[in-house]
């Protein structure tokens, strides 16, 4: 049987280490890997034994599948070039800038019988695993994510930068479309929203609570999920899984507590090796094109609430 041609294009931080999965699994051939910065595609490429490429074009129709982890706004053309040539691609949140351009790769890769999977990362951490066959309809979640400044990122705001983690998840665990929304926000060191909070209502009577930062003094990232019997405390940093349970054995208040703390994991080759398996098997990838594309709408609906109330105009966040 042959290997599974691959390929990463951007290599920059995460592009890297894309590369460096790639490369240490079994049945994978890695083709080469493409930035615009040739060095760093050279420097890399000598990392993990491939070939380098300052052009991406150069690997169209020469691989099987392919990582994409260059900047947002550069991820439908090179998306759309790699499955019109016959690839399946996994590309790094968000899936676009704009639903148009979404819909047109999602389109295309229907058109083409190719696969789509969209880097949404926490989806594969140990702690939220742990937790999904204790989650059942949850009633009110709260959602934190915070981390220091740094510039890599901020080519988009912090909703499609940090805050879209939060949101893909809590779509996928509340079975109802999203009824309203309210945002608020600020960009506050870099052209765009530095920090936001948003508050989305659902069909169903479900109230997440979602707040994002890159300026916090230290890093956190939690989501709380309260329900009928209890509340899931999921803490992905620490990747950590806390249960707060009613127990009617218990003493009054008739409350069981529980906490777990998950092994240090690999979400990233985790993730890249579902891509693999659902490119192999040909089945729908963890996080398909249409979940990121359902993310991105909710995450643009948080921006469009950010921009009317003046916290990011959109001549400082920029087009989306």
């Amino acid at each position: 049987m042959s290997r599974l041609r691959v390929a990463v294009v951007g290599v920059g931080y995460l592009g890297r280490f894309h590369a460096a999965k790639y490369a240490g699994l079994e049945g994978v051939e890695l083709v080469g890997v493409a930035d615009s910065d040739l060095g760093r595609a050279e420097q890399v490429a000598a990392e993990v034994g491939c070939r380098a490429y300052g052009d991406y074009r150069r690997l169209l129709g020469q691989v099987d599948a392919v990582s994409i982890v260059v900047p947002t706004p550069a991820h439908f053309e090179v998306g759309r070039d790699f499955l019109s040539h016959g690839a399946d691609v996994l590309i790094e949140k968000p899936i676009t800038v704009t639903l148009a351009e979404a819909d047109a790769l999602i389109d295309l890769a229907e058109a083409r019988g190719r696969l789509i999977q969209v880097g949404h990362l926490e989806r594969f951490n140990p702690a939220l695993a742990a937790a999904r066959d204790q989650i059942g309809d949850p009633r009110f979640i709260e959602a934190r994510r915070l981390n220091s400044y740094t510039p890599r990122g901020t080519d988009v705001p912090v909703v499609l930068d940090l805050m879209i983690h939060d949101i893909e998840i809590i779509l996928h665990l509340v079975p109802a479309p999203v009824r309203d929304i309210r945002a608020t926000g600020l960009a506050v060191v870099s052209p765009q929203a530095d920090v936001a909070s948003a508050r989305l209502e659902f069909a169903n009577g479900c109230v997440a609570h979602l707040s994002a930062s890159r300026l916090a003094a230290h890093s956190e990232r939690r989501m709380h999920l309260y329900q009928a019997d209890g509340c899931l405390e999921v803490d992905f940093g620490q990747r950590r899984l806390a249960v707060v349970r009613i127990d009617p054995a218990v003493p009054p208040p008739g409350l069981r507590s529980d906490a777990r703390q998950m092994e240090a994991g690999d979400a990233l080759a985790d993730e890249i090796r579902a891509f693999v398996e659902a490119v192999c098997r040909r089945r729908a990838p963890e996080v398909t094109g249409r979940m990121g594309r359902a993310a991105l709408d909710v995450a643009l609906r948080i921006l469009a609430q950010i921009e009317a109330s003046g916290g990011a105009p959109a001549a400082k966040r920029g087009a989306s």
